[in-house]
């Protein structure tokens, strides 16, 4: 038997979203096939709590900047003590001093960038270059590295976040039941969004798609439900009173059960205007059989099959015309949600796992 390898993640975010799921779900995943996982983290992030939960082993640091050496120097001290083979990084201020740290003990650096906003290319910000590997979400954050940051191509790989197929697997809901859990009655036509409320997700065009979609199908009883928490909140509760449709939407705030709510929706929507990797939402949605409609953000396009309605960024008019065209073909249901295995947690964590052995050969 090999040594095992150990794997280090840092995480600067104190949110709970896609990113912090991917973490959670990796480590987990790769521990399962023999990999001893840790995780570097802010003390009153909720990551921390979701990793403990699963017993993986907390770190905690101040993660103030760049150049906080305290943190830094902190997480060379974990590397050296505890026999790090590889420092994985996630966010931008824990990239900096995770990935100095690793160098100064000698474990291999990995960073994975989940987002597709462009990374500031200035010879300055050379923390990518160090990077022994670097793991995206996504082909188009892959491509952009390459052009953008001078990331050679042999060194980079798109690994898809993987989903559990066991738990999103529509066999395993009943639909009415779920909507009781929701106070949702069936034969309401039930809309939602599952996303961190942050500004780049887009609600409000969410909210003024839905204020159309009432208005045109006004003989439809139709439902709007935002699930998740974030910054915005208060933002997009004044926007929906602003908007007057505090009877058509619903916020649900953090929903833990994300499977029994996609089982209760008929249509779901994914609104982001940018920074999106592939977004496991859609992905998630897609699993459990939803129509789909979602904005070509980053990398939505890699789920692409004529599997749902792909529209425009930018615009609730786009939405509304995705939309529409489910309500106007009554398709509750998709017309043909095609997965590939490729965005199985299996896989990703395969590929994850292969990759360290031969940083580590």
């Amino acid at each position: 038997m090999g040594k095992v390898i150990k794997v280090l993640h840092t995480e600067w975010s104190d949110g709970w979203g896609g990113q912090e799921i991917r973490i959670i779900n990796e480590m987990i995943a790769v521990r399962e096939k023999g990999v001893e996982v840790f995780l570097a983290c802010r003390d009153h992030a909720l990551i921390k709590q979701k990793a403990l939960e699963n017993n993986i082993k907390v770190f905690t640091f101040p993660f103030r900047g760049n150049a906080d050496f305290k943190t830094l120097f902190g997480l060379k001290r974990i590397v050296k003590e505890y026999s790090i083979d590889i420092v994985n990084t996630h966010s931008g201020k824990d990239t900096w001093t995770g990935g100095l740290a690793a160098k100064l003990a000698s474990a291999k650096f990995i960073r994975t960038r989940h987002l597709s906003n462009p990374i500031n290319p200035s010879r300055t910000n050379f923390i990518n270059e160090l990077a022994d590997y670097i793991f995206t979400t996504g082909e188009s954050v892959k491509k952009d590295m390459i052009k953008i940051n001078r990331i050679k191509s042999d060194r980079i790989e798109s690994i898809p976040t993987g989903i559990d197929t066991n738990l999103f697997n529509p066999g395993k809901y009943n639909k009415n039941k779920c909507r009781e859990q929701f106070n949702l009655k069936k034969d309401e036509i039930v809309i939602g969004i599952v996303a961190v409320l942050r500004q780049f997700k887009r609600h409000d065009l969410f909210l003024d798609m839905a204020k159309q979609l009432v208005k045109k199908y006004s003989g439809k009883k139709l439902k709007f439900l935002i699930a998740g928490d974030g910054p915005n909140k208060e933002t997009i509760k004044n926007l929906i009173l602003d908007h007057k449709m505090s009877n058509n939407v619903t916020m649900l705030g953090y929903v833990d059960n994300v499977p029994e709510l996609l089982s209760a929706l008929d249509i779901f929507v994914l609104s982001s205007d940018s920074k999106e990797g592939v977004p496991q939402s859609v992905m998630q949605a897609l699993f459990m059989g939803k129509s789909v409609v979602a904005t070509n953000s980053g990398s939505t396009k890699d789920l692409f099959n004529n599997n749902f309605q792909l529209v425009g960024v930018d615009s609730s008019a786009e939405l509304l015309k995705g939309v529409s065209y489910y309500l106007d073909n009554d398709k509750g249901k998709r017309v043909e949600a095609l997965i590939n295995e490729k965005f199985s947690l299996e896989s990703m964590s395969r590929k994850v796992v292969e990759i360290y052995n031969h940083l580590l050969s």
